[in-house]
């Protein structure tokens, strides 16, 4: 909330807290990236597999500390739910809401939110990228995905 504004204009679910994000000392480098723009992938150097979410191991040959790497923020979506009634209710005035498994041009598929569109308009094997968007609440920036725009 500004200054400016008064009480009265806050809506239901701005006065209710979202819930915190938790992070690990495994997971701070993603995040603190995240809070950059930049979207991090884990990168096995043994056998070369690239995973998300963040592990302590390597998925594919148990390789000890997979290391980070930077990913492009392209991907398509692989499938989607349309959100009418949310999980929590900070998030209430933003229904409907698409939340969609986006597999990454790298090969790992991330959880996320795909925003600046309509959300009829969101279909499987859709190209999106990466729209990164600052969360006042949260003071964090969450990792949205956007339909890609095309050359």
């Amino acid at each position: 909330m500004t200054d400016t504004q008064s009480s009265s204009t806050i809506t239901k679910s701005e006065s209710i807290q979202r819930p915190r994000l938790v992070t690990t000392p495994l997971t701070e480098p993603f995040w603190d990236r995240a809070n950059e723009g930049e979207l991090l992938i884990q990168h096995c150097s043994n056998c070369g597999h690239r995973q998300h979410y963040p592990r302590n191991i390597c998925t594919s040959c148990w390789a000890d500390e997979p290391m980070w790497m930077s990913a492009s923020g392209n991907g398509v979506v692989w499938t989607f739910t349309l959100v009418e009634k949310p999980g929590h209710p900070a998030w209430a005035d933003e229904v409907p809401y698409v939340i969609a498994l986006v597999e990454l041009e790298e090969g790992p598929r991330m959880m996320t939110r795909i925003v600046d569109c309509p959300p009829e308009t969101v279909a499987v094997g859709m190209p999106v990228s990466l729209a990164p968007m600052w969360d006042n609440q949260l003071n964090q920036m969450l990792l949205s995905f956007a339909p890609a725009v095309s050359e």
